[in-house]
C-alpha cells in the first residue's frame, strides 16, 4: 500500500481498501487474462456474475475462483442477468452458500434487454429484502439523486450509479446528477457503467467520487493488461487533484504565473 492509499483509504462496510477501482470479470478470453488484468488494475474488490461465471457450482467446470481465489481478493458477486426482484434476492442467496456466509454483494436489477438500464423499482424492492436479511448491498442504479437517496436510507452501504448505459463506453454523461448525488451521500458513492478510457475514470475521481467499478472498458481494450494499468493510474491521479483542489475556472487571468519583474531589458 502506498503512502497516499494508506492515509485515505477507500472503506466499504467497515473493510479499508488501498485501491479505488474495482474491475469485472466478464468478456476476457480466459481466467489467465482475468488474473492478468487484475493484477495490472491492483483492484482488491473483484464483481462476478453469479449467472453467468463459475465459482463452484458447476463441477466441472473452470473455476474464477482458482485464478481469483477470496484469500488475495474480495469477491464482489451482482446479480447481472436479473430483471425482477425476486431473481436478483434468490441469485444473492446462492451466492452466500457458494460463498460460506459471503455477504458483501453487488444488488443490479436490470428494466431493458437492450439498453440494461436499471429497474429502480425492483432494485428498491431487492434492497429491502437483502438488508434485511443480512446483506451488505452495493447497488447499482440510475442516477436520479432521489433515487439514490433512497437507497442509502434503506441501508445499502454503497451506491452506485451509472456514467452511462452498461458497455457503452460513452463517459459521465451528467456530472451534475453525479455531484448531487456525491454531495448528499453519506455512504460512497462508486461510479458503475459507462466509463471507456482512462479519462473518464479520472473525471469521475475529480468529481469526488469515492471509486470507479468498470469491466468493457478493460476487458474489451485491444490490450487489457496494458488499459488495465492505465486505469489504475488514472483512479489515482483523479482522486490526488480531488484532494488537491483544483484551481477555479477563468475565461482568462490578468494574473502571469511568472514574476513581472526584473525581466531582461527591463529595471
Amino acid at each position: 500500500m502506498s503512502s497516499i492509499a494508506a492515509s485515505d483509504p477507500f472503506v466499504i462496510a467497515g473493510r479499508e481498501y488501498a485501491s479505488r477501482l474495482l474491475i469485472g470479470t466478464g468478456k476476457y478470453k480466459d481466467f489467465a487474462q482475468t488474473r492478468a488484468a487484475a493484477d495490472a488494475s491492483g483492484a482488491q474488490i473483484i464483481t462476478v456474475a453469479i449467472r453467468r461465471t463459475n465459482i463452484g457450482q458447476n463441477a466441472n467446470e473452470p473455476n474464477l475462483l482458482d485464478a481469483l481465489p477470496m484469500s488475495q481478493f474480495t469477491l464482489l458477486p451482482n446479480t447481472a442477468g436479473c430483471y425482477t426482484a425476486d431473481d436478483a434476492v434468490r441469485t444473492l442467496r446462492l451466492a452466500r452458500e457458494l460463498l460460506d456466509g459471503h455477504d458483501l454483494v453487488k444488488l443490479e436489477v436490470l428494466g431493458d434487454p437492450h439498453t440494461l438500464y436499471p429497474n429502480v423499482i425492483d432494485t428498491i424492492a431487492a434492497a429491502k429484502v437483502l438488508v434485511k436479511d443480512g446483506f451488505k448491498v452495493m447497488v447499482y442504479t440510475s442516477d436520479d439523486p432521489i433515487i439514490a437517496k433512497q437507497l442509502e436510507e434503506i441501508g445499502c452501504v454503497a451506491i452506485m450509479p451509472l456514467a452511462s448505459l452498461i458497455g457503452s463506453g460513452m463517459g459521465i454523461l451528467n456530472p451534475w446528477n453525479l455531484q448531487i448525488i456525491i454531495d448528499n451521500a453519506k455512504v460512497p458513492v462508486v461510479v458503475d457503467a459507462g466509463v471507456g478510457t482512462a479519462s473518464d475514470a479520472t473525471i469521475a475521481m475529480e468529481l469526488g467520487c469515492d471509486a470507479v467499478l468498470m469491466n468493457t472498458a478493460i476487458a474489451l481494450a485491444n490490450d487489457p493488461v496494458l488499459m488495465a494499468n492505465a486505469m489504475r493510474q488514472a483512479v489515482c491521479a483523479g482522486r490526488d487533484a480531488y484532494r488537491a483542489g483544483r484551481m477555479p475556472k477563468k475565461l482568462y487571468s490578468a494574473s502571469p504565473s511568472s514574476p513581472t519583474t526584473g525581466l531582461i531589458g527591463k529595471p
